[in-house]
């Protein structure tokens, strides 16, 4: 039995949920969100909960159960709340700015490092070595974090590179004399 999966998602004032073609959409405030129905899994929509039960007694369906739970979840929370990962840049001359729809980051390369901001997603750079990933779809906002991280992974030594805030980076001694 999935102890996620038992619980019914609450759905909000001013959230709606709908089933249509295999396809359950939320709508809120901050905008509507879809995702494909499982096959193996029942969705029960009603005016204040979304109840998500496995549709037979096989290992696939079980398996299924608590991760589909999970994402019409993320999907509630992401049309009334929103979801955001926030980055911190280490290093000396490394910084970022945001120019509208592009992210441009200088990361010690000799050119510029223009990223493209996907349609939904917001970024902010409070300051120079701080960037702020905010939108309501949970999987995007992760993406494009993880997509800017790569650029310039966290170094063991120096602790240089983009880390996500919190991060713990292990640090290593270095060469000794």
């Amino acid at each position: 039995m999935s102890r996620i999966g038992k619980k019914a998602v609450p759905v909000p004032a001013g959230v709606t949920a709908t089933i249509a073609d295999k396809v359950l959409s939320v709508k809120g405030p901050k905008g509507t969100l879809s995702m494909p129905l499982a096959d193996e899994i029942t969705y029960d929509v009603q005016a204040d909960a979304i109840a998500v039960q496995p549709a037979n007694a096989t290992k696939r369906a079980r398996a299924f159960w608590g991760m589909q739970r999970t994402m019409v979840q993320n999907l509630v929370t992401g049309v009334t709340a929103g979801f955001s990962k926030k980055l911190v840049i280490t290093g000396v001359g490394y910084r970022a700015a945001a120019q509208g729809k592009t992210l441009k980051l200088q990361l010690g390369y000799s050119h510029d490092v223009n990223i493209d901001v996907p349609e939904g997603l917001e970024v902010k750079t409070p300051d120079a070595t701080t960037v702020e990933i905010s939108g309501a779809d949970k999987q995007k906002v992760g993406q494009l974090a993880a997509e800017i991280r790569r650029w310039r992974k966290p170094e063991p030594y120096k602790g240089k590179g983009i880390k996500y805030d919190g991060e713990f980076i292990f640090r290593k001694e270095g060469k000794k004399k």
